[in-house]
């Protein structure tokens, strides 16, 4: 697998792990990082050995801190136009595979869109949420202004992203930023075991949800129900479904192949 100097690959048992390797900067997304991310979720996407996929930062002070601010003091209209960074996390947000983030201290600005692009958000007691992106004079530019309202409400959000402050783990897990919150060192062994729960579950059905979820959520209850419909659909039709339920009645756990 082609590896980012910036970006750590690597697995446990069927899990993969990507850990942003920029800790003298606070894990920035400057250099490598959003290249070596892509790479990885490339390789991974249609290999059967990795069936769900965890991020998290070097160290215990920073999960990601954000953009390169000296890379973002260079950047010009068409940067924004291109979407790099917010073209990454739709990527990981769509991404066929259960994803978790593993935060372990700042989650600001970008890093705070890496987190919430993920499935589920497991929280050390240290970390910090924020979008202070207008102490620079810009926005929340990667999906920051819209998955925010999305998460923990409009009021919330605006809140954050207006004052630009910092919430704390128990506040984000409040809000609904923070699924889990848990000691401080231990975001990256609970995340690891919340993944290993999830390769027990039906493959298509973890996929077919959260495209129901991330389809049905922004538009009316009837399309949302339709969707939700089509893809109970699909599910019925698989052979995972025929699986499950015959484990089931047998009283065995399933053997799923994700088809």
């Amino acid at each position: 697998m082609p590896e980012s100097k910036d970006v750590e690959v690597s697995t446990r048992g069927r899990i993969g792990i990507l850990t942003i390797n920029r800790p003298s900067v606070r894990n920035n997304l400057g250099g490598d990082v959003v290249r070596g991310i892509y790479e990885a979720l490339d390789a991974w996407r249609d290999d059967d050995a990795v069936g769900a996929v965890v991020l998290t930062g070097a160290g215990d002070k920073a999960f990601a801190a954000g953009a390169d601010i000296g890379e973002l003091q260079r950047r010009v209209p068409t940067d924004a136009l291109v979407g790099r960074i917010s073209g990454l996390l739709r990527t990981l947000e769509e991404y066929e595979k259960p994803t978790i983030a593993a935060v372990n201290g700042y989650a600001l600005g970008g890093g705070c869109e890496v987190a919430m692009a993920c499935d589920i958000r497991v929280a050390a007691r240290n970390a910090r949420f924020g979008q202070p992106e207008v102490n620079l004079g810009i926005i929340a530019g990667a999906g920051g202004t819209q998955r925010l309202a999305r998460l923990v409400g409009k009021g919330r959000a605006l809140d954050m992203l207006l004052t630009g402050r910092l919430v704390s783990a128990e506040e984000a897990e409040r809000y609904g930023l923070a699924t889990y919150v848990v000691d401080e060192g231990a975001a990256l062994e609970c995340a690891v075991e919340v993944a290993e729960g999830l390769l027990g579950k039906g493959p298509l059905a973890l996929r077919l949800t959260k495209l129901a979820v991330h389809a049905g959520t922004d538009v009316d209850m009837d399309t949302g129900l339709l969707v939700e419909r089509l893809a109970q659909a699909v599910a019925f039709a698989s052979a995972d479904k025929l699986e499950g339920t015959k484990a089931f009645l047998e009283k065995r756990e399933a053997s799923f192949t994700g088809r």
